[in-house]
């Protein structure tokens, strides 16, 4: 059964799906009846209207064997577009922007439908689709991802947060089981090993609620990272844990000690920070996706709990070759939370050569298939890797189709490019622009 992460019932408004297009801001949405043609004319006659002088769609195609795909260049949505919720201000190494998920759940989507990501990371599909009235599951072997999530679709009362804050025990002699004196001054250990030891007790009498889980969420993203608002002395963002040995080495090139970080203060100023932009209205509809919303800490092959033909969208970024270390990065948000790090580390995704990554994404599909309804879709978002040599749309599109689905074509969004940028091949990157590549798929 769902849990319910809020633990409090709330009206609900829904909003229709609204799309740019050359007109302006107007209702669409893909029909079922005709997908291919009516997702290639919207595509086609797209114009991002934010541009002073909104540019065309660029569309080529993809030959795969005697399959022929689509491909369509333009700029879709930007970082700059319809500045994003602020909730989605928690660190994560290997994320998308959040407008990639909103284009593809206003698409292909309408509020009430189920929208899932076997890959949920950070959690910003999932974040994004509660925001638009949309019921959510979020799969990732890695436990952080829920820790992440969960605590966000719950907003708290910033009173309510302050007065918890107040009533944790402190322990003020209190020392971490291994040795973080190059992260943390004595005090601020002291703290954090005192809250570590709550949220767990906590937990483990069956007494967690929402304003733990904002907490401990909170905490697990501010653990370290580089400006005072972090309770660590200065290091790497927070989405790279260093190694204790490197980060001795930082602090000695730096001549730096770690200063006292009031935790609970802290703790406060992101969580202003991360409802500042989020409207009563969206409050609701992250409170309702927690009603029904389903967290998996399951190998993306193997969701037997999805029942079939369950999903209207799926929305993801899988996790490529060897090119993140997940663990390696997570290892402190782990130790906050009392996971083994590299027991999670053995269950990710970490193929060593592009032949095992496509058996494994190749399985993936074939989950996906079941658990995508009649008429839903499926937006898979990779990119190039070993320097551009690989660009892995062109090995997605094979095994969507090998496993049921029909390739509706590839969306790139692509931001600032020249008319000297090569956007179809690997040289955009090389020119100074971002871009994105999205295989689209459909169940008929």
């Amino acid at each position: 059964m769902p849990v319910n992460f809020c633990q409090f019932r709330t009206f609900v408004v829904y909003f229709r799906p609204v799309i740019l297009n050359q007109k302006g801001y107007v209702n669409f949405m893909i029909s079922t009846r005709a997908p291919v043609s009516d997702l290639f004319e919207h595509l086609q006659t797209f114009r991002f209207r934010e541009q002073p002088q909104p540019a065309a769609t660029q569309i080529d195609y993809l030959q795969l064997g005697d399959g022929r795909y689509p491909r369509f260049c333009n700029e879709f949505w930007t970082s700059r577009q319809r500045q994003a919720s602020s909730l989605h201000e928690v660190s994560y190494r290997a994320c998308f922007k959040p407008q990639l998920p909103r284009f593809f759940i206003e698409l292909f989507t309408r509020p009430g439908d189920t929208v899932y990501d076997p890959f949920s990371g950070r959690g910003t599909s999932i974040i994004e689709a509660a925001l638009l009235g949309r019921e959510v599951i979020a799969n990732d072997v890695n436990p952080l991802s829920e820790i992440l999530t969960a605590g966000r679709l719950c907003i708290p009362e910033m009173a309510d947060l302050a007065q918890r804050l107040r009533e944790i025990p402190h322990q003020r002699e209190a020392t971490a089981d291994i040795d973080l004196s190059m992260f943390y001054h004595p005090e601020t250990e002291a703290e954090l090993v005192s809250l570590r030891d709550y949220l767990q007790a906590r937990k483990a009498a069956g007494q967690e609620d929402a304003l733990d889980r904002w907490i401990r969420m909170v905490a697990t993203n501010r653990l370290t990272g580089h400006s005072p608002g972090f309770f660590s002395v200065y290091t790497l963002p927070p989405n790279q844990a260093v190694s204790p040995e490197r980060q001795r080495k930082i602090n000695a090139r730096r001549k730096q000690t770690p200063p006292y970080r009031d935790t609970r203060q802290l703790i406060l100023k992101k969580s202003k920070q991360l409802i500042s932009r989020v409207s009563a209205a969206e409050k609701a509809l992250l409170a309702a996706a927690a009603e029904t919303a389903r967290f998996l800490t399951e190998d993306a092959r193997f969701t037997a709990m999805i029942p079939d033909d369950f999903v209207q969208l799926t929305v993801t970024s899988p996790p490529f070759l060897n090119v993140v270390q997940y663990a390696a990065d997570n290892w402190l948000r782990c130790w906050f939370n009392r996971i083994d790090a590299q027991e999670v580390g053995k269950h990710i995704t970490m193929a060593n050569t592009l032949e095992d990554w496509e058996a494994v994404m190749g399985a993936v599909f074939r989950e996906l298939f079941r658990l995508t309804r009649p008429g839903g879709w499926v937006a898979f978002e990779v990119g190039e890797i070993r320097n551009g040599a690989v660009q892995l749309d062109e090995h997605i599109v094979p095994l969507g189709i090998q496993a049921g689905f029909r390739c509706a074509g590839i969306l790139i969004n692509q931001q600032q490019f020249t008319k000297t940028a090569n956007i179809w091949g690997v040289r955009n990157n090389r020119e100074g622009t971002n871009s994105n590549r999205v295989v689209m798929f459909y169940k008929a």
